[in-house]
Order: structure tokens, then sequence, then C-alpha cells
């Protein structure tokens, strides 16, 4: 059993919102990232998109390459057709070193639209889940075929944000979909982590840590807001998201339902790095997950 304690970009830039740490050198969030003990990370748009550059990258850092985030159509094109268009993420996540495949349906989210509130997310109908699950499992099959792993990412403000929805995606799909389990956005989309983690431990492959801010959560969500203003904060306030051992998450009760599992675990934060210097928060986050991690007996 082996766990490796990885990162996302997004505590130091974010992908949705560019010009947010649009200013941080791509090598200073590598720096602070070995700084902070972190042994991998994932892609973030700062990075070579070819595989050998972006592994070369992160090598010259100490680092290994974990994965990257590829956005799914299936609400508008096959499982075949989706292998098609993910060729050249296929491509970069094979030549960079990697195995996993990050999946999320895009088609119709609403998580990187600033004007629209969360409560306007898109939802499956009962008939629909049928049909999506079988193409998500082909699309499975097909990454599987050429050696890497789908992990499906439930996320605010997309058709996978509640555990209804979690639940419904698990019950009409089939291994090889596999489940990225992301602490922050259960809690937030209304489901207990740890009790996600015991229910579909064998199908988990991947696993990303950032904790919630409670008193935020419910202001968000009294509001309205739209995700990222929700995770950026309004004015000089911080948002909902933080790294783990700065919320409301129990992450000891978390890794103890993840008996076996071996594997990333991600530090995320979602934070924007002038309200939130990414450097004290990233090493406070690795402290608490490898504390977390040996109470649960799995470090």
């Amino acid at each position: 059993m082996t766990i490796l304690i990885g990162a996302n970009p997004i505590g130091w830039t974010n992908d949705d919102l560019q010009e947010i740490g649009g200013d941080t050198p791509l090598e200073k969030c590598l720096e602070e990232a070995r700084e902070a003990s972190i042994e991998g990370m994932e892609k973030g748009h700062k990075m070579p998109t070819d595989g050998a550059a972006l592994k070369g990258k992160l090598a010259s850092f100490g680092m290994d390459f974990v994965a990257g985030w590829y956005s799914t159509e299936l609400l508008k094109r096959s499982a075949r057709e989706e292998f098609e268009a993910a060729k050249a993420h296929i491509a970069m996540t094979k030549g960079a070193g990697a195995n996993i495949v990050i999946v999320a349906e895009t088609s119709n989210a609403i998580h990187g639209d600033r004007s629209k509130p969360l409560s306007e997310r898109p939802r499956l109908r009962k008939g629909d889940w049928a049909p999506y699950g079988v193409k998500m499992t082909e699309f499975a099959e097909r990454l599987a075929d050429v050696g890497l792993k789908l992990c499906y990412h439930h996320h605010m403000g997309t058709i996978i944000q509640s555990e209804r929805d979690i639940d419904a995606l698990m019950a009409h799909t089939r291994p090889p979909v596999h489940l990225l389990l992301d602490t922050g956005h259960a809690r937030w989309g209304g489901a207990d982590p740890a009790g996600l983690a015991r229910a579909y431990r064998s199908r988990i492959g991947h696993v990303h840590c950032k904790d919630v801010r409670e008193a935020k959560m419910r202001e968000a969500n009294a509001g309205d807001w739209s995700f990222l203003d929700s995770i950026l904060g309004m004015g000089k306030e911080l948002g909902v998201y933080t790294v783990p051992g700065d919320g409301m998450i129990d992450y000891a009760a978390v890794f103890r339902e993840l008996k076996g599992y071996s594997g990333w675990v991600v530090l995320e934060a979602e934070q924007d790095p002038k309200k939130a210097p990414a450097l004290p928060y990233a090493k406070k986050g690795v402290a608490h997950i490898r504390a977390a991690l040996n109470e649960a007996g799995l470090m």
C-alpha cells in the first residue's frame, strides 16, 4: 500500500478564472509545492501540454505528474466520438508518465460561469441516467484498453453534484469507471465524504482533499452565489474552500474508510493566493493530511 501526496495548482492559480494567480510564474508554484513536500502535481493551464515536456518540467522540481482534468461531453456525443476527442489528452497523460484521466461532464455545466448561481446547475432526468451510464462505461473501457484509469470527478455546478447524483452515476456505470472522491465538493454538495468513502471504497480511484469553511458555505448557499464567487469570496473575504485542517471535514474519519487504498491524495484549496498565500496554506494542508493518514493507519 502506497500513499502519495500530490497537489493541484489551484492553490496558486485558477483554471476557471485564469486571472486569479495569473501573475504567479509556474516556477514559483513548483518551487513552493516542493517546499511544502508535495510529491506530484496535477495539470494546470500554465504547464506544458506536451507529455514529455510536462514530465521533464515536473521532474526538474523532483515531482511526478499525477493526472489532468478532461471535460467530457457525453450528453452530446458517443463514447467513440469522446475517445477520439480525448486523443491529445490521452497522449499527454501517457507521455507524462501518468495513468489517471480525471473526467467530469461539462457539456451543460455552469461552474465556470460567474453569472450563474448554483441553483441553476443542470440535472439529469430519471430516464437519462441509464443511457448516460452506458456511454460513460464505454468511454472508461476505451481508456482502459490503452492503460488509463477513468476517475469521475463529482463537482459543484454539474450534473453530478449531490449525493443522489453520485449514487445514480455509480448505479448506472460499472468498472472500469472509478470515482474521484473530492471531500470538499462532497461536503458542499450535501454528502458525507466519509460515507461516500465507505459506500464506494472498491471503486474509488483518486482522492482530492480540500476543506470547507462551514459559515461561508452557508452564506453562499443562502445568497445563491455562483460557484466562482463562492470559492473566491466576495470582496476581501475568503471563500468556501480551504486546505484540510482549516475547515469542518474530519479527514481521519474519511481516511479510516479508505483502508487498503493505494494512490494519490491530492491537496487543493481553490483560493485566491492574494487573499490566502499559497505556501503557508499548502504546508498546513500537507501537515494535516499526513497527520490524518497516520491516525487512520494509512501512512
